[in-house]
């Protein structure tokens, strides 16, 4: 097969423990799956999960996030990731969800798309992936700059992974490759350039990410 330009590298995660990488297909994300998140965004209840998407090449491993133009108000979103393999979850790893809060509260007070707030350039920072982890009762939490900002744990999801992988299946193909973005604890907040971001998840590391 012959190709009009040569394609793009293919977007891949590194794994723990071995020299192979996890090529990314496809990217989900779970909004609101934190109670204490969906009363933060103004919600209430147990609703029924709703998912939106990111690009693929929106995940980044460089430890870099450029702040987007177009935005004076981008937030922080501490995410557990789930990695989808040929039989089922394929490991996990400390995400961001990097969000244009202005662009999205434009977005829903129009009853408009969330791309421009939540799929732009490098806008998913990632950690490598862990095989061997169980997303039990942990601590997941992001500090900026030494400051304690986000703090739950991922029994609090409102909806478990297995629910969300469950739920997903009833609306697309999902294929090894694809992640998914488990959503957000309450503490959300805004970052500037020159800021410090270190998350994590026990049992699956760190992830530090300068905003430049």
């Amino acid at each position: 097969m012959a190709f009009a330009f040569p394609p793009e590298e293919t977007v891949s995660l590194p794994i723990v423990g071995s020299d192979e990488r996890f090529p990314v297909r496809r990217v989900y994300c779970v909004g609101q799956n934190y109670a204490d998140h969906v009363k933060e965004m103004g919600g209430d209840g147990r609703q029924p999960p709703f998912f939106f998407a990111k690009p693929t090449d929106a995940i980044d491993v460089s430890g870099r996030f450029p702040y987007p133009p177009a935005s004076d108000n981008v937030h922080h979103e501490v995410e557990l990731l789930v990695a989808i393999g040929p039989l089922g979850v394929f490991g996990y790893a400390v995400a961001l969800d990097m969000t244009r809060r202005d662009l999205q509260l434009q977005a829903k007070e129009s009853g408009r798309p969330w791309e421009a707030a939540k799929a732009f350039d490098r806008s998913a920072p990632c950690g490598p992936i862990v095989r061997e982890f169980e997303p039990s009762p942990r601590a997941i939490w992001l500090d900026v700059n030494g400051e304690r900002r986000q703090e739950a744990d991922l029994s609090q999801m409102i909806w478990s992974v297995h629910e969300i992988v469950e739920e997903l299946s009833k609306l697309y193909d999902l294929k090894a490759g694809d992640v998914i973005l488990t959503g957000t604890p309450a503490g959300v907040g805004p970052v500037k350039r020159g800021d410090v971001i270190l998350a994590g998840v026990d049992g699956l590391g760190t992830l530090e990410v300068s905003v430049v």
